[in-house]
């Protein structure tokens, strides 16, 4: 006998921040506003339009993605690209420490060298 279809959704749970990063790929791949049912078209998957249109709630309230009136609904557009919103992350994670100086040591020890030659010439002015 299985269980109600919630008892398959916390099994079939996603880690979290995956629905945010994959609806955010759709929308970057559009590169237009798209609607939720749109964006649940262009992802192909079993997701309802109802969960899409909750992450893309949350998308707003962080300030990931912008929106638009689209008829009685809204037509969301992301407001960085990829490596935007990785650099916000990057700094929201680092907001969050008082000890910031190891924060900071332990990321740049664990950086590839060059990783390390391309940050050295970020800082120095030398970016491509």
């Amino acid at each position: 006998m299985s269980g109600p279809p919630a008892d398959r959704a916390a099994v079939e749970r996603r880690p979290s921040g995956e629905l945010e990063s994959t609806i955010l790929a759709a929308l970057w791949a559009a590169g237009t506003p798209l609607t939720p049912g749109q964006v649940q078209g262009a992802l192909g998957t079993e997701l309802a339009r109802t969960t899409v249109t909750t992450i893309l709630s949350r998308l707003y309230e962080k300030g990931s993605v912008t929106r638009s009136r689209a008829g009685r609904g809204f037509a969301y557009t992301p407001t960085e690209d990829a490596a935007g919103l990785t650099a916000r992350r990057m700094h929201s994670e680092l907001r969050k420490e008082e000890d910031r100086s190891t924060v900071l040591a332990r990321f740049v020890s664990q950086l590839t060298d060059e990783d390390e030659r391309l940050l050295r010439d970020l800082l120095d002015g030398d970016a491509r």
